[in-house]
Formats: structure tokens, sequence, C-alpha cells
């Protein structure tokens, strides 16, 4: 039976931190129908994951159109398909890239900076400061931060599906030599509403991911510097894999038939 022994522990530690985010999760959401409200906490969270993470969004966006237009193009060119270079770029952009690729660079930017800045916090004890004030951690702290992960992160993915297919316009234009009026064509005549929305809801769900992993890791962390690397570690690590695989499951949901 000992060969069993690492599987078991291995569930009890997942079944375990489950759990506890799940606890921790829960709490945040009950903690939001008791006033007070902290709304100048929450304007400056959406200024913070939200506006300054527009420049590395938007980075990422344009070259993905521009790569996804030349790559598209080299492969459907060889059965004369090129004419789907345009549905491909919007589609893939709306559908996939845009929210996933957002989630990541955001995972990486704001969830690093989330679980270093709650966990420096835990740290030097200003959490246990706050209890003391009796000010409620999980509604001062957590709460807007997850509020501004859950409006902001749809308006940075429509902003990088605008840019990524402007990226791929100017390549297929410019580059490519497409005509500007038949690229806009394709690119509008295949594109439709639920698309974008559902790239949207998507992007909800990753920034309520993204801002849940930050707070969680960064709440739960050890005690010293060590403590706080490897909770800022896990945060990233842990929203990226959660990004991808909720992924999944919502393109199951929302786009299957």
């Amino acid at each position: 039976m000992t060969i069993f022994s690492p599987i078991g522990r291995l569930t009890l530690t997942l079944l375990t931190q489950l759990g506890r985010l799940t606890r921790f999760f829960l709490t945040t959401v009950l903690s939001a129908f008791r006033p007070p409200w902290y709304g100048s906490q929450i304007a400056k969270q959406v200024m913070q994951i939200g506006f300054y993470s527009l420049p590395v969004v938007g980075l990422t966006a344009i070259f993905t159109g521009m790569v996804l237009a030349l790559q598209s193009y080299t492969g459907f060119s060889r059965f004369q398909a090129s004419d789907a270079v345009a549905t491909v770029v919007v589609l893939s952009m709306t559908r996939e890239l845009g929210p996933v690729l957002a989630g990541l660079m955001v995972a990486g930017r704001v969830g690093a900076s989330l679980a270093a800045e709650i966990g420096t916090m835990r740290v030097t004890e200003q959490i246990d400061a706050l209890v003391t004030l009796s000010t409620d951690p999980f509604k001062y702290l957590v709460f807007p931060r997850i509020i501004a992960g859950l409006v902001t992160l749809p308006f940075l993915v429509l902003i990088a599906d605008c840019i990524g297919v402007l990226g791929g316009y100017l390549i297929g234009v410019y580059k490519l030599d497409f005509n500007a009026a038949t690229y806009m064509d394709q690119t509008l005549k295949f594109l439709e509403m639920q698309d974008v929305v559902f790239g949207l809801i998507k992007a909800a769900v990753f920034g309520v991911v993204i801002t849940l992993m930050g707070c969680y890791h960064g709440y739960m962390s050890e005690r010293g510097a060590e403590g706080v690397g490897r909770a800022t570690t896990k945060a990233v690590v842990s929203a990226s894999i959660l990004i991808l695989c909720m992924n999944y499951v919502l393109t199951a949901v929302l786009f299957t038939k």
C-alpha cells in the first residue's frame, strides 16, 4: 500500500487547497453585502489593473494580429484560399487569442503585483492592523481587486481585439497587397456579435481568476521575503494554468452547438 501513499497525500493536499480557496472566495463575496463599501479602493484598482495594463496588452495584440495574418496567408495560399485571411484573423482574435493572450499578460503583470503587495502586508502585519481597527481585510483589500479585474479585463480584451484586427489589416493591405475595402468586407462579413460577446464573457471570468489567485496566494503567504516570493510565483503559475483550463471549459460551453 505504500505505493499509493504519495497519491493519497497529493489528493488530500489538492482538496485542502481547493477548500481553502473556495472558502476564501465565498468569504469575499459575502463581505460585499455588508457596508461600508470602499469606492475609492475600487477606482484605484481599476486604474492599477486596467489602465496600466493597456501598453502590454496592446503590444501583444498588434503583433499577434500581424503574425496571424502572415501565417494564415502562408498556409491558405497553398490551397488558393488566401481570401479567408481576414476572417481567420478576426475570429481568432475575438474568440480565442484576444481573451487568452490578454489574460496571460495581465496574469503575469497583475497577479504577481497583487500577490507581492498583499503578501508584504501579511508579512509586515498590516493585515492584522486592519483587523485591529475593525476593518474587514476581505472587503478592503480583496473585494475591490476582484471587482476591478471583473470589470476591466473585458474592456482590455475589447481593445486588444480591435488592435489585433488592425495589425492584421496593416499586414494584409500593406504587405500582402489585399484590397483595403475587400479586406474589411471579409472581416465584417462572417463576424457575429456572439463571437465578441462570448470572448468578453471569457475575459470577465479570467479577470476574476487572475485577481482571486493573486489575492489568495498573497493573503496566505508565509512569513519572510522567501514566503512572499513563493506566493508571487504560485499566483502567476496558478492563474495562467486556470486561464487555459477555463478557456477550454468556456469554449466547450459557449461555442459548442
